[in-house]
């Protein structure tokens, strides 16, 4: 059936899932949801112009121009790994905690500087986005980065045996979707799922040695590494995140000291961006993109999508990372923001989301943090910070709409401000006021 299939995708190689986003030629594959069934939808994606229909669901055959499997999901997976079979180039899978994302996209722009690269487009991470990356692969790629996102255990995993990477990276382990991992060793168990898959693989692994709990896990597996001293590698010298991260870099068999190394500007913020900027560039210098080409890469690169962006607006400056947040995101945004040498600051911070029983605890422990390093001038948005927040000075809403409505009543000018919060919080509405 696979093979049927792939037949048919090498003369129709597109993909669609959604007959809002219909490609004339494209395969239809009718995925279920928890509240939809696409193969209510099949006739219409064939009306509109797809080639064939993918479903598992037999009364909504009509002819041949449907094809009837046991699982659209599992068919969509299996064909994205025989397609990733039939093309030897390397690929590069990245996890983790935090800044998989920025990794991500920080490593396409160095490898791009040399190669034809394919990666993960935005966050499609899960198991319908690694399928639909890796069916995107073309022959005239040399390089595939694909992301791989959980939040139970076991999915890492299952990415892996589809994507079949030859090489692996882990950002970092931290407090992320700690109710669907069951807590922290929940996360760590599934985080190195990645790195069981390259050892039973005989790939090879890039490693930040800074972290202990990488180095140990990644113990007896080949790799590469990667840090702040000179017996890596590849090492980096932080040099400063006033608000941009300014960086050295150097590869191990380079003769040139670190000091004579030229300073590498980036557009990104944030200390804890150090080490994502450093794994791109040790990854760049892996594969043989040159010095220059990998100053190229990371000065080029733009964070966008509400991660890690600096806004200059009419009013404020803005620090804008509202994407994403968990407890470990959240303490380094904040003590990174602490030490920035800059007037008037300001913090506006959401509710950190899907952490479980654990999430009053974190809030209060990211308020106690608050309190510690004396941010003047904050607002906190959403149910567990309204309830955390009662033993700090700070204006405190339900929800982001209350929030804009305070700032529209109190305009805050020329000042610095650090907006951090879960995507459910949609704190990016109020930068329309500042």
């Amino acid at each position: 059936m696979i093979q049927l299939l792939y037949s048919h995708f090498l003369n129709h190689p597109l993909i669609c899932t959604d007959t809002r986003d219909i490609k004339p030629g494209a395969i239809f594959f009718a995925l279920k949801g928890d509240n939809f069934n696409a193969n209510k939808f099949a006739e219409q994606a064939l009306n509109m112009g797809c080639s064939l229909a993918v479903i598992d669901e037999i009364e909504f055959k009509k002819d041949d121009s449907y094809l009837l499997v046991d699982d659209v999901l599992s068919s969509l997976q299996a064909l994205a790994n025989y397609h990733r079979k039939k093309l030897s180039i390397p690929v590069i899978c990245i996890t983790g905690s935090n800044g998989k994302t920025t990794s991500k996209e920080l490593l396409y722009s160095v490898l791009s500087q040399k190669y034809n690269v394919l990666a993960t487009k935005g966050n499609f991470n899960n198991h319908i986005g690694v399928p639909l990356t890796l069916l995107s692969m073309e022959k005239k790629h040399e390089i595939a980065i694909v992301e791989l996102g959980a939040n139970h255990i076991g999915e890492i995993k299952m990415l892996c045996e589809i994507a079949e990477p030859n090489y692996g990276m882990i950002t970092n382990i931290g407090k992320a979707h700690l109710d669907g991992f069951g807590g922290i060793e929940g996360v760590v168990k599934a985080k190195t799922e990645l790195y069981n898959f390259i050892k039973q693989n005989n790939g090879k692994l890039f490693v930040n040695r800074d972290n202990e709990l990488l180095l140990q896990l990644s113990a007896g597996i080949d790799k590469i590494n990667f840090g702040t001293s000179d017996d890596n590698q590849y090492s980096g010298k932080f040099i400063e995140s006033n608000p941009f991260v300014i960086l050295k870099l150097k590869a191990a068999n380079d003769m040139q000291s670190m000091d004579e190394k030229v300073l590498i500007k980036t557009n990104l913020i944030g200390n804890y961006n150090f080490e994502n900027i450093l794994a791109a560039a040790c990854i760049g210098n892996y594969f043989d993109v040159s010095e220059n080409q990998i100053k190229a890469g990371i000065e080029n690169y733009l964070p966008s999508n509400n991660r890690s962006q600096v806004m200059q607006t009419d009013k404020n400056l803005l620090l804008l990372d509202a994407y994403n947040a968990n407890p470990s995101s959240m303490q380094a945004a904040i003590e990174n923001f602490a030490q920035m040498d800059k007037p008037n600051k300001m913090v506006i911070l959401g509710d950190m989301l899907e952490l479980g029983e654990d999430s009053a605890k974190e809030h209060d422990r990211i308020v106690n943090l608050l309190i510690q390093k004396m941010i003047p001038n904050l607002i906190l948005v959403g149910p567990f910070f309204k309830e955390s927040g009662k033993s700090i000075k700070a204006n405190i809403f339900l929800n982001t709409d209350e929030a804009l409505d305070h700032l529209k009543l109190h305009p805050v000018i020329n000042a610095t401000i650090l907006i951090k919060g879960s995507r459910g919080i949609k704190l990016e509405k109020v930068i329309a006021v500042l």
